[in-house]
């Protein structure tokens, strides 16, 4: 009989709270689980903050967040569970970074630690209790990692970038009203 191993049953406490706090999340955005605001409240919220295609924006935020919570629970693909998961959080984080750091003042200190805890397990793996390991590390290779991070913060970066653009063309349009309007008192 084998001992309980404590660096595995705090991968499994890490794993288990932070993928259930993100199966939380993401379920609040796609179903209104949990007083969220369901698929058609985050798709106007995602186009408020500059998130286009607002419903697409909102199926993968929420998709993100569930799946890669669940995979993390499971301990299943863990290195593209936890890909996943911090690059879901880069587009939180973009949105909470003009607010700074703390998350009382609406910054990004949550979404940037559940993004590092993602990545830590996706790199540290799921340890012995977990089905990643029951399975023979058959979906977690390490070249799954490296793929999976890298497409990860491809994506990250893309999205991130076209959502300051919207954000930017959006100031430009709201500065050239306000310009018009000010310009039309005169006359």
């Amino acid at each position: 009989m084998t001992s309980l191993n404590r660096k595995d049953l705090g991968l499994l406490a890490l794993r288990t709270a932070v993928g259930g706090v993100l199966i939380a999340h993401g379920t609040q955005k796609l179903f209104g689980w949990f007083g969220g605001g369901g698929l058609e409240g985050t798709t106007a919220a995602m186009e408020h903050m500059g998130f286009e295609p607002g419903r697409e924006s909102a199926i993968a935020s929420g998709v993100g967040e569930a799946g890669g919570g669940a995979l993390l629970v499971l301990g299943l693909a863990t290195p593209v569970a936890g890909s996943v998961v911090a690059g879901t959080m880069a587009g939180a984080i973009a949105v909470h970074a003009p607010a700074g750091f703390f998350a009382a003042g609406g910054g990004y200190e949550y979404p940037a630690l559940l993004g590092a805890c993602g990545l830590s397990l996706g790199v540290a793996g799921a340890g012995r209790y977990s089905l990643d390991h029951a399975f023979g590390h058959i979906v977690d290779r390490p070249w799954h990692g490296l793929l999976a991070f890298t497409a990860a913060a491809l994506g990250a970066v893309a999205v991130v970038t076209r959502r300051q653009d919207v954000v930017r063309r959006r100031a430009a349009r709201a500065a050239d009203e306000a310009a018009d309007q000010a310009g039309a008192g005169l006359s």
